[in-house]
């Protein structure tokens, strides 16, 4: 896309090169629906509009408009634009991919982490109470992690007895 960029539009300056190229990306993304050549028709239509009211934000699109140059490198450069965000769709489920590897590799360094260090005092608090509420003899526990488990043990274990004794 970058290419195409460098090639089009040479006898604007940077800054309306820059606003229109933006402009144009973006009505491409919102109008995955149309054809190329139907968003070049929607844009050009809008832009004489607005042209004719004396508000367009492209004013310097006046004298150039109806311009074979323009038109050729407007269409040159939706046709890149769809490319790009054809690829950017095909490559959804890798880039999903990415992230739910990352995320569980997040949770397994956590986990590392927490394997490490020493419980809190919290937690060995809330084990204290657990082990005394369910009459649970009390183990030693030597990690965040071992504590994290332990107490989800003992709260899913009662958890479904609670559960079976009321049915």
């Amino acid at each position: 896309m970058y290419e195409v960029k460098n090639r089009i539009y040479l006898n604007l300056t940077q800054t309306q090169k820059s606003a229109l190229c933006n402009f144009l990306r973006a009505l491409v993304k919102k109008s995955p629906e149309l054809l190329e050549e139907e968003i070049l028709e929607k844009f050009i239509e809008d832009e004489k509009y607005y042209l004719e009211i004396n508000a367009s934000r492209f004013e310097f699109l006046s004298e150039i408009i109806d311009d074979d140059d323009f038109l050729e490198d407007t269409r040159t450069y939706i046709k890149e634009c769809r490319k790009y965000y054809d690829y950017k769709k095909s490559q959804e489920p890798y880039i999903q991919a990415q992230k739910e590897f990352e995320k569980r590799k997040r949770k397994f360094l956590q986990e590392v982490k927490m394997s490490k260090d020493a419980p809190t005092k919290k937690q060995l608090y809330y084990y204290d109470r657990l082990c005394k509420k369910y009459n649970i003899e009390k183990k030693e526990l030597s990690s965040k992690l071992e504590a994290r488990d332990e107490i989800d043990r003992i709260i899913n274990e009662h958890d479904y007895r609670n559960i079976e004794d009321s049915e």
